[in-house]
């Protein structure tokens, strides 16, 4: 009896270790993020409190990320739902090449869509000891520091092999799947992980006939436009703050 026991219980070790393995092992997939925004933080103005109420100041809106080992793209999610206050946050769609090394943003400006091409963006991530679990995953806790005044918390899991992220982030041993700004402003979480194949035709950029910007170009053309009233310099920050 005790051999029998041994024999099931070393084939339930072995089977579990295989499911392990195999979750060790996605190289494409989809993954579903929530990003929740805090608009009080989002628009400092001194008189926002004026004309944007306790209960929407949280905004929440969906993303998903199709990727394999050398592509991605992040966008928003379809929903036939009418959406509140759609005008408050930005829903850039971004695709990363990562054998090319490029990135080309589609991002929406006030209705009009323009298209960015950049080399992907290169960040030095200190990579800590603190960890969390989310969407089932075991993450580690990494930290960059944009420039004097910003700094990005993400959790990447280096269960999933692809170094892909939420909007332009990239570039650690894994897949991010939290992220936030440091005084909590913006905050994205994976709520969902599926290995799939993605298709060609879903990784790569239709560009068609449209004016294609770099970052600075389309930095200096929308401070120009807008540069000058407080929605404007929101709208912009938001924009290159990825």
């Amino acid at each position: 009896m005790k051999m029998i026991f041994g024999k099931y219980f070393l084939s339930f070790i072995i089977v579990f270790s295989s499911v392990i393995n195999a979750q060790a092992q996605i190289t494409s997939g989809k993954i579903v993020f929530e990003r929740k925004t805090n608009l009080y933080k989002k628009f400092k103005d001194d008189n926002v409190k004026e004309w944007l109420k306790e209960e929407d100041k949280s905004k929440v809106d969906y993303f998903e990320l199709y990727f394999n080992d050398s592509m991605s793209v992040f966008m928003p999610q379809e929903s036939d739902l009418k959406e509140r206050m759609s005008w408050a946050t930005s829903k850039n769609i971004t695709y990363q090449n990562f054998n090319a090394k490029t990135t080309l943003a589609i991002k929406s400006v006030w209705g009009e869509k323009l298209f960015v091409q950049d080399t992907l963006k290169k960040r030095e991530w200190k990579i800590t000891d603190s960890k969390r679990v989310i969407s089932g995953y075991n993450c580690r806790k990494a930290i960059w520091q944009m420039n004097d005044t910003t700094r990005f918390y993400v959790w990447y899991a280096d269960d999933i092999v692809p170094n892909v992220g939420p909007e332009s982030f990239a570039g650690l041993p894994g897949a991010i799947l939290g992220l936030a700004t440091e005084d909590g402003g913006v905050i994205y979480f994976a709520k969902s992980v599926e290995a799939l194949n993605p298709t060609m035709e879903q990784l790569s950029p239709k560009k068609g006939k449209n004016k294609i910007y770099n970052s600075p170009e389309l930095k200096t053309k929308l401070e120009k436009d807008f540069g000058k009233n407080p929605w404007g310099k929101a709208m912009i920050k938001d924009l290159f703050s990825w």
